[in-house]
């Protein structure tokens, strides 16, 4: 017997996710008071010290109460392993628990986007997007924010190290950049973070937050989206389950996901929209053919270099006993040191090749070091350490989302495929060469004791590749498996509307087409600021 659905009323936009994109467009789509806005989200409330405190994440990305817990399918050219793979499940989506790193990637991104047939996407039709979204105190107003919501800040307190590997990084041809987020990311700085005076300033801080007072917006927490409702060809309503029960949100104008790269795409596939060949053998009637929803994903696949430090201090030491209390301490007085980090202090956006118009590798440097170079986990080790480590930009190799049940709640299969492509694997190895090359630099190399990961033992480029692909992780960007276009495989147009279908966006990750040059949310959040344009014109 069918399950009795609660009417939940009727709204004008219903937004799927609360996450970066999801809490932009809950602001923009509420703010002229004339459209009611309903936004679902499957996870609770972001009033957790652990994600207010920056260098929080270390917590945060492993707590399963923020987060989904997924994990990846076995990877044949990683040696057979999962990769943990972190999506946060809170109020702010995986901008409560990620690095909080603002890099918008480069000008060259866009402009693909736009060459393979994304009017309107180019870097020139992007930038104003991103100059609204934020408010950024330094760097050129031709190409930054001065008044949006999102704040931008520089590292309250950089560390020494983090200094010297600029230094190092300059000794072998990279210049010091001044603003790697103005198109032009070339050269060594210091990360841009996320943060108000030393605090992580997510999503929910920077959009959700301030429109909640408005009565025209309606937030829905611990609510999970089980499928989109279609008459005919248009999307008129939700069903989503909310504490056991499930309930009918009816809507008039446009249901939009924002769930990101594995929750749009899986939520589209429990909705019948996707390939015949994977919907049917599950017992789900075909609403849509769409062969790419799914396909397509991309992500970001680090590996590391780590040494001991000598003649001078790291974070390490700072992290334990007596020393982390005195950290306590002056981050809730000064808002500075330890609890500020992030994972990455310190870049270097550097071309493999020579032959390449713009960097196709972003470095990412840190003075501490994980046990067995296990970046996340909770603790520091005990000896002073750093480390640097880096992935390709824009990867080859891709893989899908699929579900595997008809039960939403259970995760669908997440395929990378990382190191597939064998030019994914030649930049890997080139990239760990050069952060050996980094340390063994002065005055960088002045303070290195000795490499301790992957160790002096790895000498081949055999035993490199070794490395990465047995100790290799996400970055927690995926991307691409509703992706924008006019090919075959596209999911999206480029105005965002699932193509085929009227009343139903996609407005996350999922669309890209292909990678942004680093870390992604600062393009979601573009992406959300234009999508809240389009559904308002």
């Amino acid at each position: 017997m069918a399950e009795h659905l609660l009417d939940d009323g009727e709204v004008d936009y219903a937004i799927v996710g609360a996450g970066a994109a999801g809490c932009v467009l809950a602001n923009r789509l509420s703010a002229s008071g004339r459209h009611r806005v309903a936004v679902l989200e499957a996870g609770g409330s972001d009033r957790n010290i652990f994600i207010k405190i920056p260098a929080g994440f270390t917590r945060t990305v492993h707590d399963p109460a923020l987060n989904w817990g997924y994990e990846t399918a076995p990877g044949a050219h990683i040696g057979g392993r999962r990769i943990v793979y972190p999506r946060g499940r809170v109020l702010g989506g995986s901008s409560s628990i990620n690095g909080h790193l603002y890099v918008r990637g480069q000008a060259h991104d866009y402009d693909t986007w736009a060459q393979l047939g994304c009017r309107g996407w180019a870097w020139t039709d992007v930038l104003p997007h991103f100059k609204r979204a934020e408010s950024r105190a330094g760097g050129d107003p031709a190409t930054r924010g001065r008044d949006g919501p999102l704040l931008v800040e520089d590292q309250r307190d950089p560390h020494p190290l983090s200094h010297l590997f600029q230094d190092a990084a300059e000794q072998l041809g990279l210049r010091r950049n001044p603003d790697y987020n103005s198109g032009d990311q070339e050269g060594t700085c210091i990360y841009q973070q996320m943060m108000k005076r030393g605090r992580r300033w997510s999503a929910a801080d920077a959009f959700l937050r301030p429109a909640l007072k408005r009565g025209n917006l309606r937030l829905v927490m611990h609510a999970l989206a089980e499928r989109v409702l279609l008459d005919g060809r248009r999307a008129v309503g939700l069903v989503y389950r909310v504490g056991g029960q499930l309930r009918h949100l009816r809507v008039r104008r446009e249901v939009v996901l924002a769930g990101g790269s594995i929750n749009s795409a899986q939520l589209l596939q429990l909705s019948g929209i996707g390939d015949p060949d994977w919907l049917r053998p599950l017992g789900i009637a075909v609403a849509h053919e769409l062969m790419g929803v799914g396909r397509n994903l991309r992500d970001h696949y680090a590996a590391r270099v780590a040494v001991r430090v000598k003649g001078i201090g790291s974070l390490n030491e700072k992290s334990h006993g007596l020393a982390l209390a005195w950290e306590v301490l002056r981050y809730f007085t000064q808002r500075k040191g330890l609890l500020t980090a992030a994972p990455g202090h310190a870049a270097a956006f550097w071309r493999s090749r020579p032959d390449l118009a713009v960097p196709d590798v972003q470095m990412l440097f840190a003075p501490a070091s994980y046990p067995a170079g296990r970046v996340g986990t909770a603790s520091l080790e005990r000896e002073p350490g750093m480390t640097c480590g880096g992935y390709q930009e824009r990867p080859e190799s891709h893989g899908h989302v699929k579900i595997v049940s008809t039960d939403p709640r259970q995760a669908p299969e997440i395929q990378p495929n990382y190191l597939a492509d064998p030019l994914d694997r030649q930049v890997m190895l080139a990239l760990l060469k050069f952060a050996r090359q980094l340390f063994a630099t002065p005055p960088l190399a002045n303070h290195v004791a000795h490499e301790t990961f992957p160790g002096p033992a790895a000498v081949s480029d055999d035993d490199l590749l070794e490395h990465a692909k047995a100790t290799g992780s996400t970055t927690f960007h995926p991307i691409g498996t509703c992706k924008m276009g006019s090919d075959p495989r596209a999911v999206v147009d480029p105005q965002l509307k699932v193509i085929g279908l009227e009343g139903l966006r996609v407005a996350d990750a999922s669309v890209m087409p292909t990678m942004v040059s680093g870390n992604t949310y600062a393009a979601v959040v573009m992406i959300a600021e234009k999508a809240a344009d389009a559904l308002q014109a």
